[in-house]
């Protein structure tokens, strides 16, 4: 997801997708312990974007303060 498109949703929206993600982080890297990840890239992927989200939440809590 790019930043634009996370910049459009609420910031409750964005936690609940930050929530979801970490989760699926969570499942990726057990995949990874046991063997059974194909696309290890994903890994990253999830990373990133839950930067990125994290980071437009410090952003709006900077610009309200």
């Amino acid at each position: 997801m790019k930043a634009n498109e996370i910049r459009d949703l609420t910031t409750a929206e964005i936690e609940q997708n930050v929530k979801t993600l970490k989760e699926e982080l969570f499942n990726l890297r057990f995949q990874l312990a046991t063997g059974q990840l194909e696309n290890t890239a994903r890994i990253r992927e999830v990373r990133k974007s839950i930067a990125r989200m994290k980071t437009i939440i410090h952003q709006r809590e900077m610009a309200a303060k």
